[in-house]
């Protein structure tokens, strides 16, 4: 079983080695790269301020956060969530690796090592060379719905990049049934994964009398009582 945590995370800043601090923090849990539905999401107090171009980025004001806790009250619930086993999944993941260590370390938890950690923008940009490979063109470029990203959030961007992350493997799985599989099962001449499904016309190939003549002979020579030779059955195979 391979369970991975795909996250995202909002903060003040750019730098927690020059006073920035998170702000949000969403995950999204999958096992053997299909969704669990199970989820996590927490707003955080920075005990800052947050400048006005970074609530231009994901809204959260210092007014709108100076009630929640602040992230040493819920870095064991965010472990919890993760577990011992969990692979860490993020886009430009040593940004968000870095806060969350760096928090982790002013609390006097252990640190996540990078061994355990999948940066789906380095996989992006090895497909994807030269493209532009945030994850609004990404959801663009695999059909992924994400108008409803008029800011950016921590816990809608992991859910976003769950799929991304599913696309950059190869594809949805049928039980995550999203545009642009739905495009995929039409393509395949198949409505929907409900069993209301179109099917082409079987394929007839018929045998000329010699190929069923050495066939006849060869049952009779190596299988001995085969029912195949039954005048009843033999008949029912006619014109396949």
């Amino acid at each position: 079983m391979v369970r991975e945590i795909v996250f995202d995370t909002e903060t003040t800043g750019l730098s927690p080695e020059k006073g920035d601090r998170l702000v949000e923090i969403g995950a999204v849990e999958l096992i053997n790269h299909l969704p669990t539905g199970k989820t996590y999401h927490q707003y955080i107090n920075p005990e800052r301020d947050v400048p006005e171009e970074v609530v231009a980025v994901h809204g959260l004001t210092e007014e709108f956060l100076k009630d929640y806790p602040v992230f040493a009250d819920v870095a064991q619930d965010f472990i919890d969530f993760v577990g011992d086993d969990g692979i860490l999944v993020a886009h430009n993941a040593q940004f968000d690796i870095n806060f969350i260590n760096y928090e982790l370390r002013k609390t006097g938890r252990e640190e996540y090592n990078y061994d355990r950690v999948i940066d789906t923008l380095e996989i992006a940009r090895k497909m994807f060379p030269g493209a532009k490979n945030n994850l609004d063109a990404l959801c663009k470029r695999f059909g992924v719905d994400n108008s409803n990203r008029t800011l950016h959030g921590a816990l809608l961007d992991a859910d976003l990049l769950a799929k991304v992350y599913l696309e950059l493997l190869g594809g949805d799985e049928p039980s995550m049934l999203g545009d642009s599989l739905q495009k995929k099962s039409e393509n395949n001449n198949v409505k929907n994964f409900s069993g209301d499904r179109e099917y082409h016309a079987p394929r007839i190939f018929k045998i000329s009398d010699e190929e069923e003549k050495a066939h006849r002979e060869f049952l009779e020579a190596k299988v001995k009582g085969s029912i195949w030779l039954s005048d009843e059955l033999a008949s029912s195979d006619e014109g396949k």
